[in-house]
């Protein structure tokens, strides 16, 4: 929260590049309950035709016996969870990897996620950002682990922000 004038506060997002320590761990609320609108939304606006996501009949005979949740739909949201604390004030993301997806999710789930930084470095290229490295997990409300990923942000630094600029 920053203060504009006496009793004037604006919401803030993200932390700049110095507010990150390696080893630091945020969890990200609040959590989400995916829906089964929102899974068959996705998969359907996404092209994913896949029946498991869509066809409650097909999906029944799986071994799941249930339609499970797009495994797009839920990196997106885990990803969007990250974002007030992780990459609220990037300049851009730099890449992802090792996306690792350990269990199903199914409507009706509620999920949750952390994020560890992982490493910080000083751009080489850019004096006014650093890189941010991240491992984000995401956890099943009954404590199930289904998802983790690294992702790598450029992070903007307090000196020279856009934020000061911005004219809303």
């Amino acid at each position: 929260m920053k203060t504009i004038g006496n009793q004037h506060y604006r919401g803030e997002i993200g932390r700049y590049y110095e507010d990150f320590e390696v080893g630091d761990i945020y969890e990200h609320r609040p959590g989400r309950t995916i829906t089964e609108s929102d899974n068959i939304n996705f998969s359907l606006m996404t092209m994913n035709l896949h029946p498991m996501h869509c066809d409650s009949a097909y999906a029944a005979k799986s071994e799941f016996g249930r339609p499970l949740v797009n495994s797009g739909l839920t990196l997106a949201i885990v990803l969007g969870m990250t974002v007030p604390d992780v990459s609220g004030k990037a300049i851009a993301n730099l890449g992802w990897k090792e996306i690792s997806l350990t269990a199903p999710v199914f409507p009706g789930d509620t999920i949750y996620s952390k994020s560890e930084v992982l490493d910080k470095r000083e751009s080489r290229s850019r004096p006014n950002a650093g890189i941010v490295t991240v491992k984000t997990t995401g956890i099943k409300a009954d404590g199930t682990v289904f998802m983790s990923f690294e992702r790598s942000a450029l992070i903007q630094k307090r000196a020279g922000n856009i934020d000061e600029n911005a004219g809303y």
